[in-house]
């Protein structure tokens, strides 16, 4: 029994071990110079992409000149591109996570895959189910004279973000909210996202994206974009249409037999 449960656990561990997995952060191949491209590979194939801007705000009590009362400031950051990436793959768990600023920042996503009610029809999605924030107050660049200063995580709870129908990335170029919650004092830290496309499951060509699932403000945005073109179109047709029933009415008048007005006309018809 005891080397039946050995072999099991050698054969489970096995894969993990052969399957290398490494980082690349390509965000200065980015054009944008908010946004922030990030590569996982697993046994030299792409498992993960992500590409997106960030933007975090970050409350925090500072003492106020009477030397009693806390006043509230807010932090503002953003991604720096010389930042750490790690990350790791799976089936159906996937995870992306960046540090900067010798760790007194790391910003983490959580991705999961799933089927929802399969005997309907549906198809499996992937999400975020889980964004989390570490940072540190005694950081002076963002916190200068942070009251108690002291490491902190924010964590996002019961998120469902980003939903996505298995095998397509997602898109979405809107600027998307998420409010985290502090473990300082249940403070709420704030992420927006922009300018997103990520895929952390099912890529099938290195380094490209699998078919885009636009975000519903993109389509809207799209939808309005298209409007204009969209009633011009309509607008031409119901001209045209008008023209051609008129120029078809004034034919068949044309070739229809005039009757005379004058009565004594008829005399000769």
């Amino acid at each position: 029994m005891d080397s039946t449960l050995v072999l099991f656990c050698f054969f489970n561990i096995l894969p993990r071990i052969l399957a290398e997995q490494e980082v690349e952060n390509l965000s200065g191949l980015s054009t944008s110079p908010d946004k922030d491209i990030f590569v996982v590979r697993e046994n030299g194939t792409t498992c993960l992409m992500a590409e997106f801007a960030v933007r975090i705000v970050v409350p925090f009590d500072v003492l106020a000149m009477n030397g009693i009362d806390l006043i509230t400031e807010q932090a503002l950051m953003t991604l720096p591109r010389g930042a750490e990436v790690q990350g790791k793959c799976g089936s159906t768990e996937a995870e992306l996570q960046m540090s900067w600023n010798k760790d007194a920042y790391t910003f983490s996503l959580f991705f999961i895959k799933e089927a929802h009610n399969l005997s309907k029809g549906q198809d499996a999605v992937w999400k975020i189910n889980k964004i989390q924030f570490v940072y540190d107050t005694n950081e002076p660049s963002h916190f200068g004279n942070a009251f108690n200063p002291e490491k902190h995580t924010a964590s996002s709870h019961r998120l469902s973000a980003f939903v996505t129908p298995a095998g397509r990335s997602y898109e979405c170029q809107a600027q998307q909210t998420i409010s985290l919650i502090s473990s300082d004092h249940q403070k709420g830290v704030t992420i927006s996202m922009s300018e997103v496309r990520i895929q952390p499951f099912d890529i099938k060509n290195d380094f490209m994206f699998s078919e885009a699932y636009k975000c519903i403000t993109d389509q809207r945005e799209q939808l309005e974009e298209m409007l204009p073109l969209i009633l011009g179109i309509i607008l031409a047709l119901i001209i045209v249409i008008t023209l051609g029933v008129y120029h078809i009415h004034q034919k068949m008048t044309a070739n229809q037999v005039q009757l005379p007005t004058d009565r004594s006309q008829y005399k000769n018809m």
